[in-house]
Order: structure tokens, then C-alpha cells, then sequence
């Protein structure tokens, strides 16, 4: 039987992780799930409603739960979680988010399964807002097929809705649990490995919330992040997409320039 290896990272995430497990756990279809949560030592309740989870668990899915004795940080908890996924394929949900249909698995699985030059697939997904259920405003409609050429111009891809093929586990880089934003950076390495299917259906929700990594921040503070970030793993790339990631960086700093600092930029980036 296919096994689906899914990476949830969590913390603090009392008010919302029961929801996301049930969400994985009531996953139907001919597959067998691996869930992989790692709690980076959150001080809430998370722990005692995960082995509460754990413990009512009645479907064939699998749980394995590792909680960190002191905080490590986001990222180096999101590389640890990735490694004891061995599934052929590989799908994420933080602790805050969760799936909305039990199909969203057996649904992807029946295209990758079919269309091994693709790597990763995934779907639409609604916002919730504190509870309040919006269309997707943050990422951009795909096209139903597409390939890095299209991802290295921007994030599309909501980390709730990927699956991606892992037949051959992917093997992470040196500096992943260094760089800010881990799912872009997951959707990039992946997409070195085949092309992109979008499945038009909402079949998750990403949350909002007032502690939420990425949506708390400000834009002036997320876009020091991108661009920090993208200095960071421009050189995992082959030439022709780690200029298209050196135009990301010259689009986004070149207003807050004045017309001999954006040339000096441009040399930096494309020439020298």
C-alpha cells in the first residue's frame, strides 16, 4: 500500500491542532498515512491534546510524535520532521491549518500516481480569518500545469495543499533549517525534480491568527525576510533560475532605490 508521510510542525497551537490531526486522520482512500508531528516544546496544553489524538486513534493511520525538551526554532524543528518522513510521498500541515475534504490525498495521489514527470501537486484552499471563511487573496490562481520556471517568479503554492512525489527522499541542504521560509524553499527543491499540477477545488483552509508566523509580520518586515531569504538559496539553483531569483530581489529593493543605486544593484546581481 502507498505510503503518505505528512509533516506537521506545532507550536502553541492548542486551539487548533485537534483539528488539524482529525483533519489528516479522516483522510479516505487507498493509501496509508505516516503522521509526523513535532511539538517544538510549546508551554500551552498542545502535548496533552496530541496524546489525547494519539490515544483515540481508530483509523489505519499512523502517528509518530516527538515533542522537543527545549525550543529550537521553526526551521531546524521543520528539517527534524522532514527527516523521519519516509513516505513515497510527502504532504505538510502545520498545527494551525487543516484539510476540509477527505479525498484531498486519494485526489493528488491519483494524478502523481499516473504522471510520474510531475513532482508536486497541489490544490486551491479558503482562508480562514479568526474563524471567518474568505477566498484565497494572498497567492495568485495557477495554471494547471507548471514548472520551476514558473515557482522561481514567486510563491503559489499554499504549504497546506502540496503533495509532493518522494520516491526518492528528498535530501535537504546544508543550510535549510538556516533560511526563514522553509515551505517556499521545500516547493523550490522539489520542483528541481519535475513539473507542477494545480487541482482547482478548495480542499484545505490556511489560518490567520494574531500569533501565525508570516501573517503577523508587516510588509516592510516580510519583504526584509524575502529578500534575505532569497540571497540565502539563490546558489542551490542552476544559472537560469537563480537569475530569475536575482530579478525577485532587484523587483522588490529597485523603489527604494534611487537610479544609480538600482544600477549598482543590477551589477551586483546579473554581471558581476
Amino acid at each position: 500500500m502507498t505510503k503518505v508521510s505528512v509533516c506537521m510542525i506545532t507550536y502553541n497551537h492548542a486551539n487548533y491542532i485537534e483539528k488539524a490531526i482529525d483533519s489528516i486522520l479522516s483522510q479516505i482512500g487507498n493509501f496509508e498515512i505516516e503522521l509526523v508531528i513535532a511539538n517544538d516544546n510549546s508551554p500551552d496544553n498542545s502535548e496533552e491534546i496530541i496524546k489525547t489524538c494519539i490515544q483515540n486513534n481508530s483509523t489505519k493511520h499512523k502517528i509518530k510524535y516527538i515533542r522537543n525538551t527545549q525550543n529550537i526554532g521553526m526551521m531546524l524543528n521543520f528539517e527534524q520532521a522532514i527527516n523521519l518522513c519516509d513516505g513515497e510521498f510527502l504532504a505538510i500541515c502545520d498545527g494551525d491549518d487543516y484539510w476540509t475534504s477527505p479525498n484531498k490525498i486519494q485526489e493528488q495521489l491519483d494524478f502523481l500516481l499516473v504522471n510520474k514527470e510531475f513532482s508536486i501537486c497541489f490544490h486551491a484552499v479558503a482562508i480562514d480569518n479568526k474563524g471567518v471563511i474568505e477566498n484565497d487573496a494572498i497567492t495568485k490562481k495557477s495554471n494547471p500545469n507548471t514548472s520551476i520556471n514558473d515557482l522561481v517568479k514567486g510563491n503559489y503554492i499554499h504549504t497546506c495543499s502540496v503533495l509532493y512525489n518522494n520516491i526518492d527522499k528528498i535530501k535537504l541542504p546544508k543550510n535549510f533549517s538556516k533560511v526563514k521560509v522553509g515551505d517556499y524553499y521545500l516547493h523550490m527543491l522539489f520542483a528541481k525534480k519535475g513539473n507542477i499540477h494545480y487541482i482547482d477545488k478548495v480542499l484545505a483552509h490556511y489560518r490567520i491568527h494574531d500569533t501565525s508566523y508570516w501573517s503577523s509580520k508587516q510588509q516592510i518586515d516580510r519583504e526584509k525576510i524575502w529578500i534575505d531569504f532569497i540571497y540565502s538559496i539563490k546558489n542551490e539553483f542552476d544559472l537560469s533560475v537563480k537569475y530569475k531569483l536575482n530579478k525577485q530581489i532587484f523587483n522588490m529593493k529597485r523603489s527604494s532605490l534611487n537610479k544609480w543605486d538600482r544600477i549598482m544593484l543590477k551589477i551586483k546581481l546579473f554581471i558581476s
